[in-house]
């Protein structure tokens, strides 16, 4: 029989949207909880906040006590406050999202029995979420699309020397359609904020390929139209 649980008077919590990019895909940071409710569901690392400490505060401590994870910049996107999104009464969430390359990453490892496990998830294959995190996914997802349109945030993703392959890849798996390679890659190199590299990829089976890095200076100077892909 489920023990009933105590009933929350309006209290805060934070909830975190990760997205990593590895080997062609977009994935999405999720724990398996340990606790009521939604015990053994996935779910987003997220948890209440503490009296005591602000929210930018509390959300890198939900984070790294979840999932080991800590110094990532992460910024809020949206207050979701339905009066019956939690089963335990009134629980608005404030969500943060952040974008963290994955190249090289450690296992991770919750440091609070809240969270069985923490592992990256691909979000093409997203199962349904405790609480109502699946619709916090999107709104980060949908977030992040809005703003690869008008911020180089693509770069935040990839690895800091990059072929075009697995920029346009990247782009691809956050839009959820597939691009023209030859107009992608003269619309990219077009913007100036390229810079090839002597070098090419190294281990590969096939024919390596060139890589390129982000010149962030240049963008910043240069850069004033929206990175739309469909002029």
């Amino acid at each position: 029989m489920e023990q009933e649980l105590p009933k929350f008077e309006s209290v805060f919590s934070i909830d975190c949207v990760i997205f990593g990019f590895e080997a062609g895909e977009l994935k999405i940071l999720l724990i398996e909880r340990n606790e009521d409710p939604y015990k053994d569901w996935l779910a987003l690392p997220g948890y209440i906040v503490k009296q005591d400490e602000s929210l930018d505060d509390a959300a890198e401590r939900i984070l790294y006590e979840l999932t080991g994870l800590r110094g990532l910049h992460m910024e809020q996107f949206h207050t979701f406050g339905e009066v019956n999104r939690h089963p335990q009464g009134r629980v608005i969430t404030v969500a943060y999202y952040a974008l963290l390359r994955l190249n090289g990453q450690k296992e991770l490892k919750p440091i609070n029995q809240i969270a069985k496990k923490a592992f990256w998830h691909p979000v093409n294959d997203l199962p349904k979420l405790g609480f109502d995190h699946t619709e916090i996914f999107k709104t980060g997802f949908n977030k992040i699309r809005r703003r690869l349109g008008y911020q180089p945030i693509a770069f935040e993703l990839l690895p800091e020397k990059f072929t075009l392959t697995q920029l346009q890849s990247l782009y691809e798996a956050i839009l959820n359609k597939k691009l023209d390679k030859r107009n992608f890659r003269k619309k990219m190199l077009s913007y100036g904020f390229l810079k090839e590299l002597d070098e090419k990829q190294k281990g590969v089976s096939y024919r390596a390929a060139k890589l390129y890095k982000f010149d962030r200076r240049k963008y910043s100077k240069i850069f004033q139209n929206d990175l739309n892909l469909d002029k």
